[in-house]
């Protein structure tokens, strides 16, 4: 069943994380301009969206991979291939229909006792079947053969795939949806909706920062235009200094060039960004000079949950 305590700690790690981001951000505008930000515009009133219509099934989305997708009945066994998508099945509230996840997922801390059916890059498609799940939200990329493997099966298979805030909230939509319950996908995202006015309404008029954020070191990845993580940035009050799109491999040389106010870093498995200050060149850089190095929870800013 769904709670309010699911959707509210859904919310507070998403405010904390932007909160924390916002934070930097802003302390290292007020230190290069050696002034307060502006004082923050008043916060527009929320009108209340109109209640969602029942779901009635069949029913048929689009999904994130441009694929017609007819789910026959309202789902009661639950299968997710991504760690994002766990996250937005158990903040709809139908956390009690999983019965098959990643090795991967682990938010929230509930999904440890749900079996497992292999990792994020190579699920298992026989532990999968084995599951006897009613519908399986996978993702694209990696997961593509097996979406297909999955198909000839004969299971219903619903990519999501969120590359921006507004395809999430459409992939929010949708999940909700398949499980029945539009209502709760339109209360879920007025919640973030909100959550963002509100930062917005700190940043008030402060000035952007010019900020990078290194996802991978060895060698230098970072994120461009058209993804989740520079939407992010700028709803934090930074401004991007890679303008290329998408994924984009860095050098050191462009890096110094663009001299970031602020250096975000994710630690993960690709990225350990605490010798940032001590490697070649870097003791140039604004950010490290100010001592602005931040480093993320890869989990926390890269998963579109």
């Amino acid at each position: 069943m769904r709670t309010t305590r699911t959707l509210r700690t859904t919310r507070i790690v998403r405010i904390a994380v932007a909160a924390a981001l916002a934070a930097g951000l802003l302390a290292a505008a007020g230190a290069a301009a050696g002034c307060k930000p502006k004082t923050a515009t008043p916060q527009q009133s929320v009108v209340a969206p109109e209640p969602a219509p029942e779901v009635t099934y069949p029913v048929t989305i689009t999904d994130d991979a441009s694929r017609t997708v007819t789910v026959p009945a309202k789902p009661e066994r639950v299968v997710s291939l991504a760690p994002a998508n766990t996250e937005i099945v158990c903040a709809l509230g139908a956390i009690d229909r999983l019965v098959g996840v990643t090795t991967f997922c682990d938010y929230p801390p509930e999904v440890a006792e749900i079996a497992k059916v292999g990792d994020f890059a190579q699920p298992n498609v026989e532990a999968i079947a084995a599951a006897d799940p009613d519908v399986v939200f996978a993702t694209s990329g990696v997961q593509a053969d097996v979406v297909s493997k999955l198909e000839e099966a004969g299971a219903v298979v619903v990519v999501v795939d969120p590359q921006s805030l507004e395809g999430l909230y459409r992939s929010v939509v949708d999940v909700a949806v398949v499980l029945g319950d539009a209502g709760a996908g339109e209360e879920l995202i007025a919640g973030m909706q909100s959550d963002l006015a509100a930062l917005r309404a700190k940043l008030g008029a402060a000035e952007p920062v010019p900020c990078f954020i290194e996802i991978a070191q060895d060698p230098l990845f970072t994120v461009g235009t058209g993804t989740l993580m520079d939407e992010l940035i700028t709803a934090a009050g930074g401004r991007n200094v890679v303008t290329q799109p998408g994924y984009v491999g860095y050098s050191v040389e462009q890096l110094l060039k663009d001299d970031p106010a602020v250096y975000l870093a994710t630690k993960g498995s690709m990225s350990d960004p605490a010798d940032v200050a001590k490697r070649a060149g870097y003791s140039q850089l604004a950010a490290v000079k100010a001592g602005r190095v931040v480093t993320l929870d890869d989990n926390l800013v890269s998963r579109p949950g």
